[in-house]
């Protein structure tokens, strides 16, 4: 049974950093793709980054791009999430997913994490 769990998300002032980790179990995930999503309230879902587990391959919205990095460590099954010069509108539940597409549509991920809070204040 897959399993991603994340941690690390809390609040923090406007310009600060957080990191999210999303540790995976359950199955290899040698050809899956680990993707970071957001939910604002009020607002859809929207997709913030993707790694390619065995290349590394990264891809970012252009919200994030530049502030954020995805990386992945595979001796820890686990993938992380750095965010840096956060702002307000970063506030969102950030949840972990994983897929076996190249994608960026939520829909196409089956595994998903539980989400964690991440508030940035003004």
């Amino acid at each position: 049974q897959v399993q991603l769990v994340e941690s690390g998300g809390g609040l923090v002032q406007a310009g600060g950093s957080l990191r999210l980790s999303c540790a995976a179990s359950g199955r290899t995930f040698s050809s899956y793709y680990m993707g970071w999503f957001r939910q604002a309230p009020g607002k859809e879902r929207e997709f913030v980054s993707r790694i390619s587990w065995s290349g590394g391959r990264t891809y970012y919205a252009e919200s994030v791009k530049g502030r954020f990095t995805i990386s992945r460590d595979t001796a820890k099954n686990t993938v992380y999430l750095q965010m840096n010069s956060l702002k307000p509108e970063d506030t969102a539940v950030y949840y972990c997913a994983a897929t076996k597409f190249i994608t960026t549509t939520g829909s196409s991920y089956p595994y998903w994490g539980q989400g964690t809070q991440v508030t940035v204040s003004s």
